[in-house]
C-alpha cells in the first residue's frame, strides 16, 4: 500500500477535532477504506505522532487511533490551515524534495520559523 500524506494529514486533524478522552477516536473519510486509514494510522504511530492500538485479529487488519503525542500536536499546527498545507507541498515540489514526514518538517521550518 502507497503512503497517502494527504490522508495522513486528514487522519492528524481528525484526531484533534475529536473530544473523545477515552477508547479510541472513530476515523472514517470518503474515498479510503478501512484498510487504508488502519495502515496509515499505524504508520503514525510507528513515528510517535499519534498514540493507537493494534486491534486486528488472524482475518483482518485494524489499527485505531487514541490521541496525538506532542510531537503530533506541533506537526499537525504546522499544517492545519489549507493555505500552509499548500505553501508546505509547493515548497517541497520546488525543492525536488520527496513529501515525508522529515521533509515535511524541514519545510515547516523554513517557511514559517
Amino acid at each position: 500500500m502507497k503512503r497517502d500524506m494527504e490522508l495522513i494529514r486528514k487522519i492528524l486533524v481528525a484526531i484533534e477535532d475529536s473530544n473523545q478522552t477515552q477508547g479510541y477516536i472513530p476515523l472514517q473519510f470518503e474515498s479510503y477504506t478501512e484498510d487504508q486509514i488502519s495502515y496509515h494510522v499505524k504508520l503514525l504511530a510507528d513515528r510517535g505522532i499519534i498514540s493507537a492500538i493494534d486491534c486486528s485479529s488472524k482475518t483482518s487488519f485494524v489499527w485505531r487511533a487514541k490521541a496525538l503525542t506532542w510531537d503530533g500536536h506541533d506537526y499537525i499546527e504546522a499544517i492545519r490551515d489549507d493555505a500552509r498545507w499548500q505553501k508546505v507541498k509547493d515548497w517541497i515540489k520546488n525543492a525536488e524534495k520527496i513529501l515525508t514526514i522529515e521533509t515535511m518538517k524541514e519545510a515547516i521550518k523554513e517557511l514559517f520559523f
